[in-house]
């Protein structure tokens, strides 16, 4: 299912009849992703919370995010984007933890170009991280970022349902 196929209102609604908690950290997005999951009727049933880390040091301090990562390879990388969503995981007491980080522009930041993404996904203690090189402007780059994180939540919510985890 391709970002724009999704159907947040089933996603939403098949998460919550799973069991599936879910909760956010954001960097790059600054609180849009966890919006968007709020403007969906039933949210309250699945999502638990987020958290808005767009400075290193509340990476560091509220989610667990390893300091001598951030020094030595920034925000905008794998390693960060899983320990964030492991993170997310653990301050909301959540099942999936879903993180964003990333450059949105218009400059380069920390040796990483406009459009440089990492999602993370952590589900039952598994995580992943997930690349991607969005285009266009800043606002558009978070969108693509919001849209690919709630592509990967649907997949996640399917497998989840498909063995009733």
């Amino acid at each position: 299912m391709s970002a724009a196929q999704t159907d947040l209102a089933a996603v939403v609604r098949d998460a919550a009849a799973a069991g599936l908690s879910v909760a956010t950290a954001e960097s790059l997005t600054g609180g849009q992703l966890a919006a968007t999951l709020v403007d969906v009727p039933g949210a309250s049933g699945m999502l638990q919370g987020g958290v808005i880390a767009y400075q290193n040091a509340v990476k560091e301090r509220v989610l667990g995010v390893d300091a001598a990562r951030l020094a030595t390879n920034g925000a905008v990388d794998a390693t960060v984007a899983c320990q964030m969503a492991q993170g997310a995981c653990r301050v909301a007491g959540a099942r999936v933890g879903l993180s964003t980080t990333g450059v949105a522009g218009p400059e380069p930041h920390q040796g990483k170009a406009v459009g440089d993404v990492f999602i993370g996904v952590a589900f039952d203690g598994a995580v992943q991280a997930y690349e991607y090189h969005f285009t266009g402007d800043r606002a558009a780059i978070r969108s693509q970022a919001v849209d690919e994180a709630l592509a990967l939540l649907a997949q996640v919510v399917a497998a989840a349902r498909e063995q009733n985890l």
